[in-house]
């Protein structure tokens, strides 16, 4: 039940101001995304082992989960905001595809199947995150109507 109040509130504000919560963040939270992985790898400290897998996994789970929300909410293509779901898992597959290969091109840095991996398997328990959330509020208003 506490799950389920808090998923309303957060789909509540993400519905009200669709802009400022989902669109924004999202755009920014991209470009930053973007700026890390154009650092050359010396600059990123290591405290662990399989440390960067970790950060590429949660990286990609914020990411895929703004948008799922972003797909979900927009307004200029019904066919996207219906199938919001495979949208953002069919861009979150060629961005994560992109940033690996694009990576060949920072000194330092090297393209490997295993960070493909960790973003797309965060990415994808992002969208089900936002899914599980949309779901429950779409359910919720069709018993309210």
């Amino acid at each position: 039940m506490q799950l389920n109040s808090l998923s309303t509130r957060l789909y509540k504000i993400f519905q009200t101001n669709p802009l400022v919560y989902v669109y924004l963040p999202l755009v920014i939270y991209w470009i930053f995304l973007f700026f890390l992985t154009t650092l050359p790898l010396d600059a990123v400290p290591k405290i662990f082992n399989s440390q960067d897998k970790i950060e590429h996994f949660f990286a990609y789970l914020f990411l895929a989960f703004l948008l799922a929300f972003s797909l979900h909410f927009q307004k200029r293509s019904i066919i996207v905001s219906k199938n919001y779901f495979w949208f953002s898992i069919l861009l979150l597959i060629a961005y994560a595809t992109i940033d690996e290969m694009h990576q060949i091109f920072v000194p330092g840095r090297f393209c490997d199947v295993y960070d493909w991996i960790s973003d797309v398997l965060g990415g994808v328990i992002g969208i089900l995150f936002s899914n599980m959330i949309i779901k429950m509020n779409i359910n919720e208003n069709k018993i309210e109507n």
